[in-house]
């Protein structure tokens, strides 16, 4: 199966500019799948303390809006997260998105940081705590967005369910990134699932340097099978997903709890 990470820029006039390339992108590689980032379609929201139900709607609008453009990856399937509204509560959504299927919902956000640069606890309400698998063809696909990949129970309750793919779109600062990394690492290992992440790049507010560095992970021994880059924004691997099934019979995916 070939799957594309990215970084995308935290700006939108850099975004649109990148959109074509991604395109272009996915269509040569033949890329099957796609992971954006974490609420990729707007500037970071949680970067400011008080938050702004206007903005929160616009930016829900927003990504509606460019939920039009994803029909130009087809015949690939999307993965990634976006702002939504329902009853008086705010949520971040995980999703998977084909021409063929249009919009599924998959995982709403459970565990929400709140500190400086990240005060998304004040911005939208956790999801239940559910980590259940995205289905896909015969693929099983689990969530763990962004903060959710330190919470490692649910990496290991995802190899207990056959998941194959885990995904971890992100937003997340340069200075952090080897942290990050080694967290991707572990999360391929304790699934036994290939992990994909994507991530925010560029300079956002007061100067905040996003962190970049996508990755696909293989799960037997947490191997990184590639990074992008600010000079490799785009990545695809063929991945082999007999070896995350074949991986959930070996160490330490078997043992017994």
């Amino acid at each position: 199966m070939k799957v594309t990470v990215c970084e995308l820029s935290n700006e939108r006039d850099a975004l649109e500019n990148q959109w074509s390339a991604l395109v272009d992108h996915c269509r040569r590689e033949h890329s099957e799948m796609l992971l954006l980032p974490e609420m990729p379609f707007t500037p970071w929201l949680a970067g400011r303390y008080d938050p702004n139900q206007a903005a929160w709607m616009s930016a829900v609008a927003e990504h509606e809006s460019w939920r039009g453009m994803l029909v130009e990856l087809a015949p690939a399937t999307v993965v990634s997260t976006q702002p939504v509204v329902d009853g008086d509560s705010n949520h971040n959504e995980g999703f998977l998105w084909s021409a063929a299927a249009g919009y599924q919902p998959a995982h709403r956000k459970y565990y929400l940081p709140n500190e400086d640069g990240f005060w998304e606890a004040n911005w939208y309400q956790p999801g239940p705590k559910e980590f259940v698998p995205a289905e896909l063809a015969d693929l099983q696909i689990g969530f763990l967005i962004c903060t959710e990949m330190w919470f490692t129970e649910h990496a290991r309750s995802y190899a207990r369910a056959g998941v194959e793919l885990v995904a971890a779109p992100r937003a997340t600062g340069m200075s952090s990134t080897e942290k990050w990394i080694a967290g991707g690492r572990a999360a391929a290992v304790m699934s036994g699932a290939f992990c994909l992440s994507s991530n925010r790049s560029g300079v956002g507010a007061a100067g905040f340097e996003w962190g970049g560095h996508g990755w696909i992970i293989e799960p037997e021994e947490g191997a990184i099978l590639g990074l992008t880059s600010a000079q490799q924004p785009f990545l695809t691997i063929d991945i082999d997903l007999e070896v995350a099934r074949h991986a959930k019979q070996t160490y330490p995916r078997y043992v017994a709890e």
